[in-house]
């Protein structure tokens, strides 16, 4: 499939700026897969979409504070530094994004905090805007890790053109978050209230959870036009056997598997085994699905409205049917659906 075919007018006032009040209450489209026959529902609705055994597959990855404003040392200039992920704990290397990055070269120092709270080193160019810092830091990673809390913000995507809140800082979190490691959020699973999850154990829904930390290259747009030729980054996922075990009982029983956002299905679509069943995984990956792809083991899907010519997207045109799929996002425009992170959520059954 070619790119220019995932394309439609998204209205700049369809894109969510702010999560709905109430996490269960933003507004739910159900999407059947055999017809295309559309629901308008609120989001608590799934409940009666789901029965005893059926299994829903969590991402249980934790975004953290991975905005940070530092100054340039001399200058005063200040810089955003944006931490994608640890290097080395011991060291306390990590590869970050640097804005403005014409600026920044190997050798400088970055103050961070009123007191200089932390202190950074570049040692190395990664890309135009990658760089890999040293943060010059003698006390515990329990310190460390205290004021990176401090001094970092909520890492809200660009496109959400506001300072992050306090709010954010709830609200850009899965109630299920565990292990931290995300600079985005697995934003299908912020739809999830503690009742709305309690009243699907009730109902005898399973929960398995898989771990896969959300990169900034979930936002990469994709620039060729034969989606073959484009590479995806790489997302470190952990599924742990007890947890497989609970998705492979769903198979076997011939229930409803259904991965809660496009991050769940990359991870459980990485760690198929040759009996199409899903293997435990300690791994990285850089699947990149779309039209056409034969999934393996959910047959449902929970996910947000995601922009267009997005790999995101894609991947639910490929699970969903592209046809349906791109009629649903029209309709989605027309009864002005809110779309991305912070948008309202679409069930594929």
């Amino acid at each position: 499939m070619k790119l220019s075919q995932f394309k439609f007018n998204l209205p700049e006032s369809l894109i969510a700026h702010s999560p709905s009040d109430i996490r269960d209450e933003s507004r739910l489209m159900v999407l059947h897969r055999d017809s295309g026959k559309i629901e308008h529902k609120i989001f608590k609705d799934v409940l009666d979409y789901f029965d005893d055994q059926d299994v829903m597959i969590l991402n249980n990855t934790k975004v953290f504070p991975a905005r940070m404003y530092g100054n340039k040392e001399k200058t005063g200039a200040t810089i955003e530094v944006f931490l994608l992920r640890e290097l080395n704990k011991e060291l306390r290397l990590w590869d970050v994004l640097v804005d403005p990055a014409r600026k920044i070269r190997v050798g400088n120092k970055l103050y961070f905090g009123d007191d200089d709270l932390l202190i950074a080193e570049v040692v190395d160019n990664t890309t135009s805007r990658g760089r890999t810092i040293r943060f010059l830091f003698d006390g515990t990673d329990e310190e460390f890790r205290r004021n990176v809390e401090i001094l970092g913000e909520t890492p809200l995507p660009k496109y959400i053109k506001r300072k992050a809140t306090a709010d954010d800082k709830e609200r850009y979190q899965t109630i299920f978050a565990k292990h931290e490691g995300a600079v985005a959020a697995p934003t299908a699973g912020l739809h999830f209230s503690r009742e709305l999850m309690k009243r699907l154990e009730l109902k005898g829904v399973e929960f398995a959870e898989v771990t896969l930390h959300v990169g900034l290259g979930t936002f990469r747009p994709v620039e060729v036009e034969d989606l073959t030729k484009h590479k995806m980054d790489s997302e470190q996922f952990i599924i742990e056997e007890k947890q497989a075990n609970i998705v492979n009982r769903g198979i076997e029983r011939k229930k409803r598997i259904c991965a809660v956002g496009t991050t769940s299905m990359r991870a459980v679509e990485s760690a198929v085994s040759a009996g199409k069943i899903l293997k435990p995984a300690n791994d990285w990956t850089s699947k990149f699905i779309f039209p056409p792809y034969d999934f393996s083991i959910a047959n449902s899907m929970i996910t947000n409205f995601h922009t267009p010519e997005s790999t995101l997207l894609m991947m639910v045109a490929a699970f969903g049917g592209y046809e349906h799929v791109m009629n649903a996002y029209e309709i989605a425009v027309k009864e002005k659906y809110r779309f991305y992170s912070y948008g309202d959520a679409m069930l594929i059954i």
